[in-house]
């Protein structure tokens, strides 16, 4: 048996202090209205006694849990597997951290887990939300308007049911899909086809609306929707040699679909990016560099995408050290994209 030193109280840190419980209670746990000498003072004795304060009473005071729920809308299969999740939570994580909030990961393995999820968000654990990864026909949104939870949204919002001003962060999908097609024309490539990501995900419909700005006259047979994985690139690109045996170019609507995309053509004996050139979507490490050949794909900015959806949404629930960085409410944040060039095309 050994004995355990009881934990420093509040009283402890007041009378390090030298002043009352209420005044140390109020820097500890947040509040205003106490001298900065005073402050001073308190901060100095937490240090020394190796305080912790206790969270339910500083949520008493500050009304706040200093915890943020982070929804994604797809299950943990999908959500462990692909790197763009996993860049976009150390993005989260970093900001979220540098201002002292918890992370609270919630999956979306079902039907049945929206209303888990928006039950969560209605019982007062967290400040706010980010949400990312949202279908056109989830209930999330009207679940979390419902709860009345700040949120900011990762990727442009598709729904036309009272959300037109939510906040949210993405990338120019539109106009990068037009550099890619863009850059396969200067290359000579005239029969260039397309594999979409879900086209209930604004991301996916948008990068399909830049590659029909470009190609307004292609062959209808050159577009097949997948699912921004490597075997739905992989089924999506036997699909498009049968259909148009021809083609000279693919654009896929993420690097993952381009890697699956690229076994088919090695299998198939196509060259790339002699016979086939090939550009994906986001420059994931190391995705695109590992590929055979290396991928050219249109970068976006990921985690620097999920550090300002954490930023955005500090600033919105008025976190000291974020808000007062910049002038005005808080705006949603369109990125812009660049083409990445290497062996691919």
């Amino acid at each position: 048996m050994t004995d355990t030193a009881p934990r420093p109280t509040l009283e402890a840190v007041a009378a390090r202090a030298g002043v009352s419980r209420a005044t140390a209670s109020r820097v500890v746990n947040g509040g205003d209205g106490v001298r900065e000498p005073l402050v001073a003072r308190v901060r100095r004795a937490v240090e020394e006694l190796g305080y912790v304060p206790n969270q339910a009473a500083r949520s008493l005071v500050t009304k706040r849990h200093d915890a943020v729920a982070v929804v994604i809308a797809e299950p943990e299969a999908r959500v462990f597997a692909d790197p763009f999740f996993a860049l976009q939570l150390r993005g989260i994580s970093k900001e979220l951290t540098a201002h002292d909030n918890q992370l609270v990961l919630l999956l979306i393995e079902g039907r049945d887990d929206h209303a888990r999820v928006g039950r969560y968000l209605a019982g007062g654990h967290v400040d706010g939300a980010l949400v990312f990864s949202l279908h056109l026909d989830d209930p999330l949104p009207g679940l979390i308007q419902h709860a009345g939870v700040p949120t900011v949204f990762g990727g442009r919002p598709g729904w036309s049911d009272g959300h037109s001003e939510a906040l949210y962060v993405d990338c120019d999908n539109r106009e990068g899909a037009r550099e890619a097609v863009r850059h396969l024309t200067a290359l000579g490539r005239t029969r260039i086809a397309h594999i979409t990501g879900p086209l209930d995900q604004t991301s996916a419909a948008d990068r399909l609306d830049g590659y029909r700005d470009m190609m307004a006259d292609a062959d209808p047979r050159l577009v097949v929707e997948s699912d921004f994985t490597p075997a739905g690139g992989e089924r999506a690109m036997r699909e498009l040699l049968e259909r148009r045996p021809d083609l000279d170019a693919v654009f896929a609507a993420n690097d993952l679909t381009a890697a699956g995309a690229l076994r088919v053509l090695r299998e198939s004996g196509r060259r790339v990016p002699e016979d086939v050139a090939v550009i994906g979507f986001d420059d994931v490490l190391p995705v695109a560099e590992q590929t055979e050949p290396p991928l050219t794909t249109v970068r976006q900015d990921i985690e620097e995408m999920g550090r300002l959806m954490a930023r955005l949404l500090l600033r919105r629930l008025g976190h000291r050290g974020v808000a007062e960085d910049a002038e005005g409410a808080p705006s949603s944040v369109v990125l812009p994209t660049t083409l990445v060039r290497r062996a691919s095309a």
